[in-house]
C-alpha cells in the first residue's frame, strides 16, 4: 500500500484551501523566520515555472465515535508553513510576524522591463520602472488594463506589447502550480513524525512541537484550535503588551472565551526571567499533566490512539483534548506562575542569564505544577524545585537527548515519588567525586556559558554576598545592571607576563566589581593593589575601595572566596591561585545546594 500521494496543485487552490480551513494551517503568529530575500526568490521562481519544493500534508487519522462510525480528519500541514507564510505575506498582502513580535508587511516589486522582483525599498518605491507591490495585480484588485495603463504612463518609452506580456505573466503566479504530498490516514504517528522530523534535517529545522502545534490548530471539535491561540497569545503578551488591543478588537470570539481570561494578566505582567516560548509552554503542560516527554506521545494521544489496540477513539482524543487544556490553563495560571518566578529568584537565580537550560525550567515548573497538584505543602515544594533546577543545570541534564530525559525523569518521579528519586539523583550524580573533582574540573573554563559557574554566580546572589571591593554593592545589583567583570589578576598585567586570553580569561579569575574600583586597579598587580586599599583604610581616604577597615576587607574577600594568598601575589602565583580559588567557589557551590 502506497503511504502517500502527489499531486499539483495552482497556487488559488493552495490559498483558497487555507482560507477555507480545509489544510489546518496554524495560525500564523509565531515570528516569520524566512529572510524578505528568500520571499522574493520563492516569488520569482513561480513567475519562471521553476519548482518551488512541495507542501506535505497529512490527513488526521479517522476517529472511531461512540456510535461505532469513522470521522474523518482535516489535512495537518506537516511541512511548508514558511512558503505558505510567504505566499499570504506576498500574494495575499497579509502582514506577519517579525522576530521581535512586531507585524509588518513584505511587499514585493516588478520590473516588468528586465523581469525581475525585488523586496520593496525606497529605492525601488521611487523608480517609475517598478511596480511598487505585485499583491493588487495577482488578486484582481486592479484589472490588467488598469496596470498596464498605469505604468505606460509612468514609463512612456517603454514597449506596450512588452509591458502586457510581463504583467500578464505576474498574474499567472496563482495559476502555477504547487506540489502536494498528501501521507496517507493510515499511518501510525511514529511513521509521521519520523518523516517530520527528516523533512525538516534541512532547511530551518522544526521541531515535533511544530507538529504538536499543527495537530491542535487543526482541531475544532475540543477546541484544540482556541488551545493553540493561547499558547500562541500568551507566548507574544510577554514581549508585547500592546497585542492585548489587538486580541480584542480582532479577536472578539477568543476574548469571550475562558482561555483568554486565563492569560490576559500577562498584558500588564512582566518577566524577563522565564520568556517562554510555544514550544515551552507545551512542554510543561504536558510534562506535567501527562506525566511524558516525548511529543510524538502527545500527538497520538490527541488523535485518540489506544496503544494497546493500535485503533483510534473519540473517547482517548476528547480526554486528551480536556488534560491538555487542563495543563494550559495551569501553566498561564497568574498565582502558579509568579510563583514560580519568585521560588527561582529566591534560589539567587536572579537574571536569564544565571540558567543555561530553558529546559531545566520548563521541567522545574512541570514539576511545581505537579507537586501543587498534588497538594504538598509549599515549603516542601519549594525546596524540591530548587534543588531539582540546580541539581539539572550543574550537571547538564537537559543538554543532550532532552525529551528522552525528560520522559524518564517525570516517570520516575510519577512512579517513585519526587523525595527518592531526587536522592537517587543525588547519590548517582552529586557524589563527593562530584564536589571535589568533577565541579573543580568544570570550574578550568575561559566561558562565561559555564553551567558550573553561573551556579556560583547563583550562590553569591542566594547568600547576598558583596561585590569585590566594595562595602555595599552587592553582586546581585550588578548582575542585574550589566556591571563590570573584573579580573582579580588584571588581563593586560598577565598578558605582558606572555600568558594567553585562555589563561588569563579563567573563570576563576573572575569577580564582579564597581566599575570606578575596576579602572583604578588598571594594570596593578594584586599585591600593589591591594596595598593600596590596606593604606587608603588607614589614611580614610577610599578611593580603589570602599571598604573602610581590615576586617571588613578580610572578610570581603572570604565572601568572594578569595584565597589568602593574594595579598602577596604577582603572576607567578596565578596558576596556583587559581587552583585554590576554583577549590573555593566549589565548596561554595556545594554549601549552597545544601542550604536549598
Amino acid at each position: 500500500m502506497s503511504k502517500y500521494s502527489v499531486h499539483q496543485q495552482p497556487v488559488e487552490t493552495l490559498l483558497s484551501w487555507i482560507k477555507s480551513g480545509e489544510i489546518a494551517i496554524p495560525e500564523i503568529q509565531r515570528p516569520f523566520v524566512w529572510k524578505s530575500k528568500k520571499v522574493r526568490d520563492l516569488i520569482d521562481s513561480l513567475y519562471q515555472g521553476y519548482p518551488v519544493g512541495y507542501i506535505i500534508t497529512w490527513r488526521n487519522p479517522d476517529v472511531k465515535l461512540k456510535n461505532g462510525e469513522l470521522s474523518a480528519g482535516k489535512k495537518v500541514l506537516i511541512d511548508g508553513q514558511q512558503r505558505i507564510t510567504a505566499l499570504t505575506a506576498a500574494v495575499v498582502g497579509q502582514r506577519v510576524l517579525n522576530k521581535n513580535y512586531k507585524e509588518i508587511n513584505i511587499r514585493i516589486a516588478f520590473n516588468p522591463i528586465t523581469e525581475t522582483f525585488e523586496v520593496l525599498n525606497k529605492a525601488f518605491e521611487k523608480s517609475p520602472e517598478w511596480i511598487n507591490n505585485i499583491n493588487p495585480i495577482i488578486n484582481d484588485e486592479i484589472s490588467i488594463t488598469k496596470a498596464i495603463r498605469e505604468y505606460l504612463k509612468l514609463n512612456p518609452e517603454a514597449d506596450e506589447d512588452l509591458i502586457e506580456d510581463r504583467i500578464e505573466s505576474l498574474k499567472r503566479i496563482k495559476t502555477k502550480q504547487v506540489g502536494i504530498i498528501e501521507l496517507d490516514h493510515s499511518l501510525d504517528i511514529d511513521t509521521v513524525t519520523d518523516i517530520f522530523i527528516r523533512i525538516n534535517q534541512k532547511g530551518v529545522v522544526l521541531s515535533n512541537a511544530d507538529f504538536v502545534m499543527s495537530k491542535i490548530a487543526s482541531d475544532e471539535a475540543h477546541e484544540g484550535n482556541k488551545m493553540r491561540k493561547l499558547v500562541d497569545y500568551f507566548c507574544r503578551l510577554i514581549v508585547d503588551k500592546d497585542f492585548n488591543k489587538h486580541i480584542l478588537d480582532n479577536d472578539k470570539e477568543f476574548s469571550q472565551h475562558k482561555y483568554y481570561s486565563a492569560i490576559k494578566w500577562m498584558a500588564s505582567g512582566h518577566d524577563d526571567l522565564y520568556v517562554p516560548e510555544y514550544i515551552d509552554v507545551l512542554r510543561v503542560a504536558f510534562t506535567y499533566k501527562f506525566s511524558r516527554g516525548k511529543f510524538s506521545d502527545l500527538v497520538a494521544l490527541l488523535s485518540g490512539r489506544n496503544f494497546e489496540t493500535r485503533t483510534y477513539e473519540n473517547d482517548i482524543a476528547e480526554r486528551s483534548y480536556q488534560m491538555l487544556s487542563e495543563g494550559l490553563m495551569d501553566f498561564a495560571n497568574q498565582t502558579s506562575y509568579q510563583r514560580f518566578i519568585m521560588l527561582i529568584k529566591s534560589a539567587g537565580l536572579i537574571n536569564q542569564k544565571l540558567i543555561s537550560s530553558k529546559n531545566s525550567l520548563n521541567f522545574s515548573y512541570a514539576l511545581y505544577l505537579k507537586l501543587r497538584n498534588q497538594g504538598m505543602p509549599e515549603s516542601e515544594i519549594q525546596h524540591y524545585v530548587k534543588r531539582w533546577l540546580v541539581m539539572s543545570l550543574l550537571i547538564g541534564r537537559y543538554s543532550g537527548s532532552a525529551e528522552s530525559m525528560i520522559d524518564e525523569d517525570i516517570k520516575q518521579i510519577n512512579e517513585k515519588g519526587i523525595e527518592v528519586y531526587l536522592k537517587q539523583m543525588e547519590q548517582n550524580y552529586l557524589g563527593e567525586g562530584f564536589w571535589d573533582f568533577a565541579l573543580v574540573s568544570q570550574l578550568e573554563s575561559s566561558s562565561i556559558n559555564n553551567n558550573a559557574y553561573n551556579v556560583y554566580l547563583a550562590a553569591q546572589c542566594y547568600g547576598n554576598a558583596p561585590a569585590f571591593l566594595s562595602k555595599s554593592m552587592k553582586i546581585s545589583s550588578l548582575i542585574e545592571q550589566r556591571g563590570d567583570v573584573h579580573h582579580i589578576f588584571p588581563k593586560k598585567y598577565l598578558a605582558q607576563n606572555s600568558y594567553a586570553p585562555k589563561q588569563y580569561n579563567q573563570v576563576a579569575n573572575f569577580v564582579y566589581t564597581e566599575q570606578a574600583t575596576n579602572i583604578k586597579i588598571g594594570m596593578l598587580t594584586p599585591k600593589d593593589y591591594l596595598s593600596k586599599v590596606m593604606e587608603q583604610i588607614q589614611s580614610g581616604v577610599f578611593d580603589i575601595s570602599t571598604l573602610d577597615s581590615r576586617k571588613g576587607l578580610e572578610e570581603n574577600l572570604l565572601l568572594n572566596d578569595i584565597p589568602n594568598k593574594l595579598y602577596t601575589a604577582i603572576h607567578l602565583d596565578y596558576k596556583d591561585f587559581l587552583i585554590k580559588r576554583r577549590k573555593l567557589m566549589a565548596a561554595k557551590i556545594k554549601k549552597y545546594y545544601e542550604q536549598l
